[in-house]
């Protein structure tokens, strides 16, 4: 199952940021790109069915560190 999360940041560059950081990100295969402006990065990947899937907590958490929040 494909799962799409949005996040807002308080600048463009910041969000540049947290899109390269994905480009080589080690949890999980994700798809990356620019989101209703420059400051805002949606982020896709499939869901692991198989048991519980930490990858949605993990890209909280990343986001956080840039200052992101979910929109």
């Amino acid at each position: 199952m494909k799962t799409e999360v949005s996040y807002g940041f308080p600048s463009a560059q910041i969000a540049n940021r947290f899109l390269h950081e994905l480009k080589n990100w080690h949890v999980a295969q994700v798809e990356t790109r620019l989101f209703k402006g420059d400051d805002s990065v949606k982020v896709s990947y499939e869901y692991d069915q198989r048991g519980f899937d930490n990858t949605l907590s993990e890209l909280d958490s990343l986001a956080e560190q840039y200052g992101g929040k979910e929109v």
